[in-house]
């Protein structure tokens, strides 16, 4: 009998309504499955139209195109004699539902609705989709004349089932299904399903692709079983970076593990799996054997179909391997780099442009693309030719082959430093050895002249000149001036964006790239349309902290030299006058409180979901060895004051590369209001009754 069963999964980089571009790259894994032996193909959740369609999900081209895409599929010789497994939106009895379509030589043999729809976080499955509540329960769904054409099947099996080959039976979980606390695997698993797939959309977070591992293996831990996961790759349109990492595991332990990431389009695992080990495992857990013989049945769809061969002894099959997990630091180099990629080529431009002040954060930045030009080499030597292909339509060079990351860095990077009276010459050589280091096109400017002929206006109009505080001028005064020149470097940055290739005889633009960190943006120090304000920014969503340990990461792995100087100097925006040619102004002095502080007010405020009054009853215990009751209430209402009057500028936040869960991107991740009582009256007045109690 059939015992070997060789099953594929894969991570696809799809783009949001690029039907198109994703047919093309669900063809290419088909091909490479079905070339490596395979019988069964798993694909990413919604990969037909691509995970991040949004609200485009209510539109019925979305629909239609959708089943225009899975038309070619099914007619497609290229499907045949393999097991078909692909995403895409379904519309039954006129609700939309998050779908499995599974197919077999031109024949749907079930559309399996998501039960548990995603919806926390960035998140917002419950705005498109319904889940399917009925389980067990399965109903006739009416194809579309287009399919009916092509199957000669007017209705198709909709709903919770499982299908039951010649060999064995599988069941499917969508995406969250695999996190939900009763995951539809358990059920399944002890009702005899031995292969468990899960179609996912998952995305990158710092620090997290060791709980999805963890989830998928111990699913079959305790039930036996085999575990595929198939989830999209790269950035399909916004803010997330889906992160592949692709696996198969068996009875507790991944026997195949796909990339975290890369610059592959395509990405497939395939995987040759002993179903006598699964049935042995199961055979002497007694606890399971006893639920089992209590559950309620699923429904089955029966296929004419074996996923093994009939005479398969001497087939070889995989054996467990150890899953290797990035350093935080090695993911901050990858993710927003790949990010990167994909958004310059989808974008069609023909490169970056970044405002290089010398400090932790910009540099930080220009490391992630000099990282990014470290991939495109790499994958080009590896003979990735979508890539090459993109990197010469970039350039604008038919024949050219980037193979040193510093020339490419310099044929797609711009890095300018803007300076004023009040910046150092310690930072202008810090950026200009820097920008020499990676190869980037480096510009030294001075802005000087534009920030007074916009304060002169100011003077010929009020007939007031306003003064910095060591000139003796207000706060008021002193803020203004200093957002100002902010103002003009991010007027200045976008006017080289578009014209510096075009003085350099070259064609197209740049992108403008921001550089405000994670913690900056919570706190909100930062000017409103200064240089924060950019096309995207790939550190938006990092702290400072993770942000110099990466800095150490590439003076290390990159051998940047020049970072050793940016990362001993105090970090400053440079916007106050010098004392003595020497900086006078720093950051955490301005913000009245350090970047570890920030990183924990951030976690307690969104991941904690502590308000004012929570925050200071878990930091009294928290600081208690450093901070008396009293001095921790100072520090918990000075930051909710400066987090409430600042928070409108998260409204106009540049899109930032997702990577930390306690971002406070007003797009989507953090809903919060904008225009807060600043005062807090009520809550201080909570906090100080417990200051006095204490």
């Amino acid at each position: 009998m059939g015992r070997a069963v060789t099953v594929a999964t894969c991570a696809l980089n799809q783009w949001a309504l690029d039907f198109a571009g994703n047919l093309e790259r669900i063809f290419r894994s088909i091909d490479i499955a079905k070339s490596k032996g395979a019988r069964y193909r798993l694909g990413p959740e919604l990969e037909i139209c691509g995970y991040g369609c949004s609200d485009h999900y209510y539109e019925s081209d979305t629909l239609l195109h959708s089943f225009q895409v899975l038309e070619k599929l099914l007619e497609s010789p290229a499907t045949q004699d393999i097991i078909c497994d692909v995403g895409m939106p379904v519309l039954h009895r006129n609700v939309r539902y998050n779908c499995r379509v599974i197919f077999l030589n031109k024949k749907i043999l079930l559309i399996r609705p998501k039960i548990s729809l995603a919806n926390a976080g960035n998140y917002r499955e419950l705005r498109w989709f319904t889940p399917w509540s009925k389980a067990r329960h399965v109903e006739e769904y009416f194809l579309p004349r287009i399919i009916q054409e092509v199957t000669g099947q007017e209705t198709v099996p909709f709903g919770d089932a499982v299908l039951a080959t010649k060999d064995t039976c599988l069941g499917a979980e969508i995406c969250e299904e695999l996190w939900a606390p009763n995951s539809p695997h358990i059920e399944m698993g002890l009702d005899g399903v031995e292969i468990f797939t899960n179609s996912s959309g998952s995305h990158h977070v710092l620090r997290k692709a060791h709980t999805r591992v963890d989830l998928v293996n111990s699913a079959t831990a305790k039930n036996g079983g085999i575990y595929i996961l198939a989830n999209q790759k790269g950035c399909d349109g916004d803010r997330l970076y889906y992160d592949g990492c692709a696996m198969i595991s068996m009875n507790g332990e991944t026997v195949a593990q796909g990339s975290q990431f890369s610059l592959d389009d395509v990405e497939v695992l395939v995987a040759t799996l002993d179903l006598e080990d699964v049935r042995s495992y199961r055979a002497e857990i007694s606890s399971r054997n006893l639920a089992a013989s209590k559950v309620n049945p699923y429904p089955r769809v029966k296929v004419d179909f074996a996923l093994s061969c009939p005479d398969d002894v001497a087939v070889p099959t995989c054996m467990p391997i150890q899953w290797r997990h990035h350093s935080p630091e090695e993911e901050i180099s990858l993710g927003p780099a790949c990010w990167l990629w994909d958004y310059l080529r989808r974008s069609k431009q023909a490169g970056f442009l970044l405002p290089l002040s010398g400090g932790i954060d910009s540099s930080a930045t220009a490391c992630i693309v000099y990282s990014m030009c470290h991939q495109v080499c790499l994958a080009v030597k590896n003979g990735n030719a979508d890539v090459l292909a993109d990197a010469r339509r970039i350039v604008n060079d038919e024949t050219y082959i980037p193979e040193d990351p510093r020339e490419f860095c310099k044929r797609v990077f711009t890095t300018c430093y803007m300076a004023s009276e009040n910046s150092s010459q310690d930072t202008c050589n810090r950026a200009k050895l820097l920008a020499e280091q990676i190869g980037s096109y480096h510009i030294n400017l001075n802005i000087d002249a534009a920030v007074k002929a916009v304060v002169g206006i100011f003077s010929v109009v009020t007939g007031r000149t306003p003064r910095f505080s060591v000139h003796g001028g207000s706060s008021r005064e002193s803020l203004a001036l200093q957002n100002v020149q902010a103002r003009i470097r991010m007027v200045l940055a976008y006017l080289f964006a578009q014209l510096t290739l075009w003085a350099r005889g070259m064609p197209g633009g740049l992108l403008v790239l921001g550089s405000a960190n994670v913690d900056e943006s919570l706190r909100g120090y930062l000017t409103k349309y200064d240089c924060s304000s950019a096309d995207i920014n790939p550190i938006g969503g990092i702290s400072k902290t993770d942000l110099k340990n990466f800095i150490q990461y590439c003076l290390e792995n990159f051998q940047l030299t020049a970072l050793r100087s940016i990362m001993s100097a105090p970090p400053t925006a440079e916007l106050e006058p010098l004392v003595d040619g020497q900086v006078a102004q720093t950051d955490e002095a301005d913000m009245g409180m350090t970047y570890a502080e920030l990183s924990i007010y951030g976690k307690l405020r969104k991941i904690a979901k502590a308000g004012p009054y929570s925050m200071f009853c878990k930091l009294i215990n928290m600081w208690k060895e450093i901070c008396t009751p009293r001095e921790v209430a100072s520090k918990v209402k000075h930051f909710f004051r400066m987090y409430s009057v600042n928070r409108h500028k998260m409204t106009t936040l540049t899109p930032s590369y997702h990577a930390e869960s306690y971002s406070p991107d007003d797009n989507r991740f953090d809903l919060r209001p904008f225009l807060y009582n600043t005062s807090w009256a009520w809550q201080f007045r909570c906090i100080d009754k417990q200051v006095n109690a204490l």
